[in-house]
């Protein structure tokens, strides 16, 4: 299957598993799908279809009453592994205005909502330089507002990496105000003015480059029923998952997940999960 598909060009491919996507997730398509989607003619919508035909065979057939194609019992993925958080990934990314409706492969949306997040501020100027700093390697002077100073302060900074916290997006870079590897909020990136080369390198970042594994399980107090539900909420397995994450991101990891409080601060069914190896969190990494 390897030689086959590296011998398809880019666009080709791209649209083989697009027919894999909608057969796998809608059950049926057709030319006109193709032609929608790609800017293709009928006649390359038709070419397409009968490749992914003499590739996968048993994966769809023709119904006729309804003029489409429709997946078969048979069908098993070639071109793209079937991944539900990709999905669910796009789905949110056009519920949310993130992503075009007609840049999406969904074909039938789902009614979808979810709970409300503040905008961040996150200047684009400011994103475009920072990523600038990275691509490049170099140091910016910017001027910052900290929680611990009451006015915003100039610092040279030399950023290396865009980090998410599930809620705020920040930078991960050098500060050599302070020097030492910090994140900084881009939202409180309030002036962006000089830049110069660095020699910092990201390689040094122990923290951004160190993972720990974070081992969850059931919260203890949880009755044998309420932990089976919590082990197939995380996919756990001989009641334990295992989560990783870069060090960096641990505080982040650990509030999101809710173990960053005592288990007992809050009731079972509240807290629902605990970290079985709270090890990690006082592990010497300097």
């Amino acid at each position: 299957m390897d030689n086959e598909r590296s011998e398809l060009r880019w666009g080709v491919e791209q649209r083989l598993e697009f027919i894999e996507f909608r057969l796998f997730w809608e059950g049926y398509l057709n030319r006109s799908d193709l032609m929608d989607k790609f800017g293709v003619s009928m006649n390359q919508a038709s070419t397409d279809l009968n490749r992914y035909i003499g590739f996968a065979p048993d994966n769809m057939v023709y119904d006729k009453s309804a003029r489409t194609y429709v997946r078969s019992s048979e069908f098993k993925p070639r071109f793209l592994e079937p991944d539900a958080s990709r999905y669910l990934a796009q789905l949110r990314s056009v519920a949310e205005g993130i992503l075009d409706r007609e840049d999406s492969w969904i074909a039938n949306l789902p009614p979808y909502v979810s709970a409300p997040t503040p905008v961040r501020g996150v200047n684009p100027v400011t994103l475009r330089s920072v990523v600038g700093a990275i691509r490049r390697s170099k140091a910016i002077e910017v001027k910052y507002q900290s929680l611990s100073s009451p006015e915003p302060r100039w610092r040279w900074i030399a950023p290396h990496a865009i980090g998410f916290d599930g809620f705020r997006w920040h930078t991960r870079a050098f500060c050599l105000t302070d020097e030492a590897f910090k994140d900084f909020l881009l939202s409180r990136l309030l002036e962006i003015r000089e830049c110069r080369e660095s020699d910092v390198s990201a390689k040094d970042d122990r923290d951004w480059n160190t993972e720990v594994t974070l081992k969850i399980g059931p919260h203890p107090a949880l009755s044998e029923t309420q932990a089976k539900v919590i082990a197939l909420d995380y996919g756990m397995r001989g009641g334990k998952a295992k989560i990783k994450v870069r060090r960096a991101l641990l505080y982040y990891a650990l509030r999101r997940l809710g173990l960053d409080t005592d288990p007992g601060a809050r009731k079972p069914q509240d807290q629902q999960i605990v970290l079985l190896n709270r090890e990690v969190i006082h592990e010497d990494h300097g």
